[in-house]
């Protein structure tokens, strides 16, 4: 028996690993929250199926990796591990061509539809919108070979009816649940769904939500950088970037979900460029199309989603190929791409050259913007 625990959004959900998967009990859970405080969180029984599936090894192909692998609480809900660009899968040695994005914030993502209006490409799940919503997003990984590698939904299916906590799937699903694989495996990603919809993965709780709430302060530096990062004459990042409640009354989410393509290199790092040619036939000549790749649509070429800010102090390395090591540099490359050596856009051809690449800001002025960046980090630790 293991005792393990996860972190979300400050508050440790706890549970036991016992047999074949992770078994949860609905209910109230006693947890410590960002030390010194405690929370209590009311879970739900689809809440605790999610929770288990989300955070079982066993289903995966070989057993040992889970949802949790790649979007680890601790960690933004990211890849814990920052030294490499993009993740490894359940088979030793095989990689993704693209960094893991964050899972917090992601219910905020509309489903991927086109603005007329803004003339571009809106919402869906990840780099490049291919799903547009959270339960779509949940069934892709398990059967990609490069990730958790499973033959089938029936394969799947079968692993969660063995669980520990199929008889919990059962009482929210229906006793004959596993008699259709389909309906099963759509189930299946409803709950890590609702799981991911939870208010922990959207906590809202950083030291800039203070600031906003009037219940906390920034320095000097962050609210020269604030300044700057609003700034259309300055930074301007807040463009694609809102960094104020919307209408609604939602805190700012760091992103409107719109597609773009920011002259990012092509990562030499990106472990992706050495797969097999059975999951990468260019090798290392193969090309990220972004939105195009999903679309068919050569005029969104090298797009890809504007991602959230929020806890970036946790998910690097950043952008889609994980190309960035650190935040002074994302903010170097955003000032200076045009007008500095660094290496060619992947695909120059859409680069977006109205908005960033020469914004003509001192090293005070991306330090200050750095340090900013530095608030929208959600207080939690590791337990």
């Amino acid at each position: 028996m293991i005792r393990k625990s996860a972190w979300v959004g400050g508050v440790v959900l706890a549970w036991t690993a016992i047999g074949c998967g992770s078994e949860v009990e609905p209910g109230e859970i006693l947890a410590p929250a960002a030390p010194p405080l405690t929370a209590k969180v009311r879970v739900t029984a689809k809440q605790s199926i999610g929770l288990a599936l989300f955070s079982d090894t066993n289903l995966s192909s070989p057993a040992g990796q889970a949802c949790a692998s790649c979007h680890t609480l601790s960690h933004g809900a990211a890849d814990p591990d920052s030294g490499i660009p993009t993740s490894e899968g359940a088979v030793a040695g095989r990689f993704g061509n693209r960094n893991t994005p964050t899972a917090f914030y992601a219910r905020y993502s509309p489903p991927f539809h086109y603005d007329a209006d803004g003339e571009t490409y809106v919402g869906g799940q990840f780099w490049d919108g291919r799903a547009s919503s959270l339960e779509d997003q949940a069934k892709g990984p398990f059967l990609n070979p490069i990730e958790m590698n499973n033959a089938s939904k029936a394969a799947v299916v079968a692993k969660v009816k063995s669980s520990s906590y199929a008889p919990t799937f059962k009482q929210v699903y229906g006793g004959n649940v596993f008699a259709d694989v389909n309906a099963a495996y759509d189930d299946i990603a409803d709950a890590i769904a609702t799981f991911e919809r939870m208010p922990s993965f959207a906590p809202f709780n950083s030291r800039y939500d203070a600031y906003l709430a009037g219940t906390g302060t920034l320095t000097a530096q962050e609210m020269s950088g604030l300044a700057l990062f609003e700034d259309p004459a300055k930074g301007n990042c807040s463009a694609c970037h809102p960094s104020r409640a919307s209408t609604d009354g939602t805190p700012p989410l760091f992103t409107d979900f719109t597609y773009d393509n920011l002259g990012i290199p092509k990562n030499p790092n990106n472990p992706f460029y050495t797969m097999p040619a059975q999951f990468n036939p260019a090798g290392a000549g193969f090309v990220d199309h972004g939105l195009a790749g999903a679309l068919g649509d050569p005029a969104q070429d090298g797009r890809f989603k504007v991602s959230t800010l929020r806890n970036l102090g946790k998910t690097g390395p950043y952008g889609h190929n994980g190309y960035f090591q650190d935040l002074h540099t994302v903010v170097d490359f955003y000032n200076t791409r045009d007008v500095s050596a660094w290496p060619a856009a992947e695909i120059p051809a859409t680069v977006n050259h109205d908005e960033l690449g020469n914004l003509g800001l001192t090293a005070q002025e991306v330090d200050d913007i750095v340090a900013f960046l530095g608030t929208l980090d959600d207080r939690t630790s590791d337990p």
